[in-house]
């Protein structure tokens, strides 16, 4: 298969209008069984480290386990608010979609008992491969109009007993999805000035550092 100029400029198109989602944008609307496989279709299509696949998806409807999570989100953002505590706009963030979105999806990482092709060295390439796994499912969902947020101020071992996890995984992602009212045309915390956007020649370092 082979593709066009057109087809490149699409998915960087794709990439560039990503954003991560919060609760004061998705609206009360059930997303379609066959859009949520797509995007779990997106995630175990990505790449992994000896073609391990260490990826499980948690689908998470049930109001009762979103509320468990979201008391483990305030608590964890009491802590966050005391290390941020001289920023405003810390103060003024919606940091998370739990409860708002229809649906959540906990992506763990399944460690293996066997010595793993390419992990014999960097043990954690394992985990990194979960994470091109949700960037794919970013990615999807955003072509398919639908909106994306990660939770990360959460507490991991209190989400994973709340899940019933075994004791062989990580949670690597919590994932909030649907459809949005809008998507920013930049990045929030850009927008907010939380930091610079940084230029690709800040980004880029031939061969070595002198």
């Amino acid at each position: 298969m082979t593709f066009t100029k057109e087809d490149a400029q699409t998915l960087l198109n794709i990439m560039k209008s990503r954003r991560d989602v919060r609760g004061n944008r998705f609206l009360n609307e059930a997303i379609e069984d066959e859009k949520i496989e797509l995007i779990l279709e997106a995630g175990i299509s990505a790449p992994s480290v000896g073609y391990s696949q260490p990826w499980k998806f948690v689908l998470i409807k049930d109001e009762n386990i979103k509320e468990n999570i979201h008391q483990n989100f305030v608590c964890e953002n009491t802590k966050a608010k005391e290390i941020f505590k001289d920023s405003q706009i810390y103060k003024s963030l919606k940091l998370e979609g739990i409860k708002e979105a229809p649906i959540n999806i906990a992506v763990l990482y399944e460690s293996l008992e066997n010595p793993t092709l390419g992990m014999t060295s960097m043990y954690k390439m394992g985990e990194y491969s979960v994470v091109c796994a949700i960037e794919n499912m970013w990615l999807m969902a955003r072509a398919l109009d639908i909106g994306l947020g990660w939770v990360s101020i959460l507490d991991e071992e209190k989400v994973l007993k709340t899940l019933n996890a075994p004791r062989n995984t990580q949670l690597i992602a919590y994932l909030c999805l649907g459809y949005v009212n809008e998507f920013c045309q930049e990045p929030e915390l850009k927008t907010l000035k939380w930091k610079k956007e940084k230029s690709l020649d800040e980004c880029v370092v031939e061969n070595s550092w002198a």
